[in-house]
């Protein structure tokens, strides 16, 4: 399983809006209207993190929502966290 690194990551994060490199995964915050839309999102993004047997960090705030995904086993940024962050996107 390859592992990417902040410059290897460069090119596939610019098939994603707005999310970035931190510390070894890819982040992205997210707004919405009020909490009863974030924690909606949020439960979406479980539904498909499960089914993919790979699970994001997710926090919310009201209506904010912020995402990291990292491979946790090898430990770093790997091709599941690139799809996972692209279903995330169709379901916004």
């Amino acid at each position: 399983m390859h592992i990417y690194n902040e410059i290897t990551a460069k090119p596939l994060l610019v098939n994603l809006n707005n999310w970035h490199f931190n510390a070894g995964g890819i982040e992205k915050n997210f707004l919405f209207k009020n909490f009863t839309l974030a924690l909606g999102f949020i439960v979406k993004v479980g539904v498909l993190a499960e089914k993919m047997n790979h699970h994001p960090e997710l926090f919310n705030v009201y209506n904010k929502v912020h995402i990291r995904l990292t491979t946790h086993g090898p430990k770093g940024l790997t091709d599941k966290d690139f799809k996972l962050a692209t279903l995330i996107e169709e379901i916004i």
